[in-house]
């Protein structure tokens, strides 16, 4: 499966990068192909492309804030948490997204 996402916290510092860190270590771990693309305090980083989102199975905004760049995802199916249950509970949310995708 692939899977694209956002990271972006509160305070746009330990979470956000944290969240992406557990995301990728869960979704690999599944066996899955991931990125992520982090909105913090010093902006946008390892931003998603087009073409990354248009070959996207799934995408997983793990955010606390609002982001910029949300309506690149319409029409996907979207899995939105707070980071927090990425930080907490990694494998248990690509076990529910691999549920989600296949309906």
């Amino acid at each position: 499966m692939n899977i694209v996402g956002v990271a972006a916290c509160t305070a746009g510092i330990a979470h956000t990068y944290i969240a992406k860190e557990k995301l990728i270590n869960a979704a690999e771990k599944a066996g899955h192909k991931i990125l992520v693309e982090t909105q913090g305090v010093i902006g946008t980083e390892d931003a998603l492309t087009e073409e990354e989102i248009a070959q996207a199975d799934v995408v997983i905004l793990a955010i606390d804030v609002a982001i910029s760049g949300k309506e690149r995802f319409k029409g996907k199916k979207t899995v939105e948490v707070p980071t927090e249950m990425v930080v907490h509970s990694p494998n248990a949310l690509i076990a529910k997204v691999e549920e989600i995708v296949k309906g």
